[in-house]
């Protein structure tokens, strides 16, 4: 008897742990939330500051006269191409406008903003170094 008093109060404490944990269950203080970003911050005095930075800039375009639905079903067939690598990419949109600009003699190696290249690294998720170049 006691062996199945043991087990059925296991499998309770067991089912208690694995229910899912939300505001109701914490203590008075806790806020669980959805999962939304401030648009501010939060001052020690508790007063909470919006900074016009961080509210998100949602950029929408014009959709009137678009054929295509924003579905895409998990049935539709892989498409036929591989992925495109960065070598792919720079042979196909930055070489073309070196060339022609190298042609011309309006080429300017101090200037290769104008081509999409970017002269720091600052900020990216993923910074660019020789060390974690391909050898």
């Amino acid at each position: 008897m006691a062996v199945l008093r043991a087990l059925c109060r296991g499998l309770l404490r067991g089912a208690d742990r694995a229910s899912p944990f939300t505001s109701k269950r914490g203590p008075r203080t806790h806020y669980k939330g959805r999962g939304a970003r401030r648009a501010g911050v939060l001052t020690a005095g508790k007063k909470f500051i919006r900074v016009p930075q961080m509210v998100p800039d949602f950029v929408v375009p014009d959709l009137a006269g678009f054929k295509l639905k924003p579905y895409v079903s998990y049935r539709a067939p892989e498409g036929s191409e591989p992925p495109a690598t960065a070598k792919q990419l720079f042979d196909e949109l930055v070489a073309p406008r070196i060339e022609k600009d190298v042609k011309d003699g309006t080429f300017d190696p101090g200037n290769l903003q104008k081509y999409g290249f970017e002269p720091t690294q600052d900020g990216k998720l993923f910074q660019l170094f020789p060390k974690n170049y391909m050898r």
